[in-house]
């Protein structure tokens, strides 16, 4: 059974809520009852029979009882499709049923509704973490501290270079996770990806269901072509592993012989069960704990590449709840790293006491302009996205 307890501590409710089986299952007969309903709007099948599949979509099935079906049937759309029928029970209309698709047609368009309703949960997330390392970065732009090289006390830098180092690094990974969402589209190829069985009307058929269902149309089915899958995965490794940056830094800047940036002090959270005076950087644990899973996630994903002839076996079937980890360890780190720098406690004290005990002299070199340029060049680009 899966342990709310162990996924709980590494994402949020509400991705947790988009990957859940609740979703998955209205994901899966939205994409028939949609079908339907495209097929309907060209005349590929009545109007009537598009609406009663809809309506026989509404309710969502038992779950323990459908799970058992699918890991007996080898994928879900045999037990689902064949309970759509059952509650139809009518032979004109059920042959209606998944008319021209094919089971990884539905697995593939349900695991895009989900991820799209992902991806704005990530972009709503990383926006507010970026915001608050641009605050930080301006209000900090000219306070001195220790930079560090190899571990090892190096020369000035001011704190606001090494928070603009920061909040370019989650820039250009929300850019590039942009760019990989282009991946998510809809799916409808058929058996063998032909678009066989619709009479000629595909590509209405697609675009409708394309207009339906709020995704984009694929040029051509992407049963065996995975790349897209692959980027998508690999930018939300890379986007944690920025997420993971800031962390690292945070949790070595908390130790008690640095003590120069702290987590805000939450009621209950990053204490010990064994040592009542050690305050522990709980927001930094669970995005170091994302980063070291997500690359073996993306890595998965990429391996899953070679997919056999038009249709492959174990690959396709692997990526959805490895996808569906990805997401939910991204969301989670992004939501514990951004209160800790909305309210991270900075003692530039302890910043310039270091600094002196290092013996290096003050130069910051250029750190404020650099800063400067940082916050200008994204107050720029934030102002052309909104023109």
């Amino acid at each position: 059974m899966p342990s709310l307890i162990r996924d709980r501590a590494t994402s949020t409710p509400a991705m947790l809520a988009v990957f859940g089986d609740d979703a998955l299952l209205r994901a899966a007969l939205t994409f028939e009852a949609m079908l339907a309903r495209a097929q309907g709007q060209v005349g590929l099948i009545p109007v009537s029979a598009a609406e009663a599949i809809a309506t026989a979509c509404v309710e969502l099935p038992d779950i323990e009882i459908l799970a058992d079906e699918a890991a007996h049937a080898g994928t879900l759309a045999i037990p689902l499709v064949a309970m759509i029928r059952e509650r139809i029970n009518d032979p004109e209309i059920t042959r209606h049923v998944h008319r021209g698709a094919t089971s990884q047609d539905l697995a593939d368009t349900a695991l895009m509704l989900q991820a799209k309703a992902g991806a704005a949960l990530v972009v709503e997330e990383t926006l507010r973490l970026g915001d608050a390392l641009a605050v930080l970065a301006g209000r900090h732009a000219a306070t001195p501290m220790l930079g560090r090289t190899l571990l090892q006390g190096a020369l000035p830098i001011t704190f606001g270079l090494k928070v603009a180092g920061w909040l370019q690094g989650v820039d250009g990974a929300l850019a590039r996770f942009r760019r990989e969402t282009a991946a998510i589209q809809l799916q409808l190829g058929g058996a063998t990806g032909s678009l066989a069985d619709l009479d000629g009307q595909a590509r209405a058929v697609t675009e409708r269901l394309a207009a339906l269902l709020d995704l984009p149309a694929a040029e051509t089915p992407w049963h065996s072509r995975r790349e897209g899958l692959a980027g998508l995965a690999s930018s939300l490794a890379i986007l944690t592993g920025a997420i993971g940056k800031i962390a690292s830094d945070i949790a070595l800047m908390a130790q008690n012989e640095v003590a120069e940036a702290f987590e805000p002090r939450v009621a209950g959270r990053g204490g010990s069960s064994a040592m009542a005076h050690k305050r522990n950087p709980t927001g930094c644990q669970i995005a170091l704990t994302a980063v070291t899973r997500a690359p073996h996630l993306a890595a998965t994903i990429i391996a899953a590449l070679p997919q056999q002839h038009e249709r492959g076996l174990g690959g396709w079937q692997a990526e959805a709840p490895v996808l569906a980890e990805l997401f939910q360890l991204t969301h989670g780190a992004l939501a514990a790293m951004a209160p800790v720098i909305e309210d991270l406690e900075v003692d530039i004290d302890r910043m310039a006491r270091n600094l002196a005990a290092a013996d290096v002299g003050t130069d910051t070199g250029e750190s404020e302009a650099l800063v400067a340029k940082t916050l200008s060049a994204r107050a720029l680009a934030d102002h052309r996205k909104d023109r």
